[in-house]
């Protein structure tokens, strides 16, 4: 009776307070929105420069063949010095040359050259850039000695098949990964601050003088944001999936009960640097600082972890984050694994069972 009362007496507080209703409920649909239409990491309609010394039909079957992919915004034009000015002013991302010799090089054995000059500021676009003009490349070559009736100048035909994100969607990527952050902003931030606000506001010392046990007193903060964070988590996934259309292929079983660990683990973290900060502002801080920056940034939600230096590797093996993200792809996009889910579920239900006993431990009920 006592925990149902200490539990109902923070859902009140939880109704009173709409910041905390807006963490859970409005913050997830606003970074959803954000992410989902805002953020892309595909290249797409990019504006590149194309200049050809010398049109004709070779030309501009192989201008047509940019024109025809979703990749590529081409414009002509009638020199490289216009072609690299347009390049200095960010309006072309790329220059494809051809020479003056085109025709005769692309009908020899060898396919020819096209030259391409690639802003590389940002790299990864870059690198996605080049990759995007080899493959039209390639498909033009075939195209083109298909036509003439001649075996395509390629020692090997290339047939491509994408696995889990066949669609090749940054989407279908980002939304998963960010179901993470939010339930880490939820769990731990709300988290972080309650018992911080009890010792300002001074109530906590009114319920140390009850007969009221401290572990009921924790229990009675932690399970109305366990199901807020759940709720959170149900809208996050409702929207991804039937607004961003993000395929579900794994068991919903299966995400709520990793998603029930990561949030044991987001709230057990919140719980003990709410006892240690005792300030609203310092937890609220400390929060931000470690939890959501390291899911942000070290969770492979955006980076890919493989590619960091090796020392950055070993510190995310600390980040609950980088587990949950592990299974909300591989539920997400490829299915029940379980060869991937067991040992991140487990790595989370370890980090839930440190950090509560963490937090349960270092709160007394004593007022030092």
């Amino acid at each position: 009776m006592r925990l149902k009362g200490l539990v109902k007496k923070e859902f009140f507080q939880i109704l009173r307070d709409p910041s905390s209703i807006a963490i859970a409920f409005l913050m997830p649909v606003v970074l959803l929105v954000l992410f989902g239409y805002g953020v892309s990491l595909d290249a797409e309609h990019v504006p590149i420069a194309i200049v050809a010394e010398s049109p004709g039909p070779e030309t501009e079957s192989f201008i047509g063949a940019f024109r025809n992919s979703r990749y590529f915004d081409p414009t002509l034009m009638p020199s490289m010095a216009l072609a690299r000015e347009a390049m200095l002013e960010r309006r072309a991302d790329a220059i494809v040359y051809l020479r003056s010799d085109f025709a005769r090089q692309s009908s020899s054995p060898s396919g020819g050259a096209v030259q391409v000059v690639v802003n590389g500021v940002d790299a990864n676009t870059a690198r996605i850039l080049l990759g995007y003009m080899d493959g039209v490349w390639a498909d033009w070559l075939s195209d083109t000695a298909a036509l003439q009736g001649r075996r395509p100048p390629l020692p090997v035909n290339v047939e491509q098949r994408v696995w889990f994100n066949s669609r090749m969607r940054s989407r279908d990527f980002l939304v998963p990964g960010l179901i993470a952050v939010i339930m880490t902003l939820i769990g731990a931030l709300l988290t972080a601050m309650v018992i911080a606000r009890e010792w300002e506001r001074g109530t906590l010392e009114a319920l140390m003088v009850t007969p009221v046990a401290m572990g009921e007193i924790i229990l009675g903060k932690l399970i109305p944001y366990f199901a807020m964070g759940m709720g959170g988590m149900a809208l996050s996934l409702a929207m991804g999936v039937f607004l961003f259309g993000v395929p579900l292929r794994g068991s919903v079983w299966v995400l709520f009960g990793a998603s029930a660990l990561f949030l044991l683990v987001a709230l057990g973290m919140g719980l003990f640097i709410s006892i240690v900060a005792k300030n609203q502002f310092v937890a609220g801080q400390a929060a931000i600082i470690t939890t959501f920056l390291p899911a942000f940034l070290l969770s492979g939600f955006i980076f890919d972890i493989a590619s960091m230096p090796r020392p950055v590797q070993i510190i995310t093996h600390i980040v609950g984050a980088r587990y949950f993200v592990a299974i909300l792809q591989t539920v997400f996009l490829a299915g029940d694994v379980w060869p991937v889910i067991w040992p991140n579920a487990l790595a989370l239900a370890i980090m839930a069972f440190l950090f509560l006993g963490a937090g349960t431990r270092k709160a007394r009920k004593r007022l030092e």
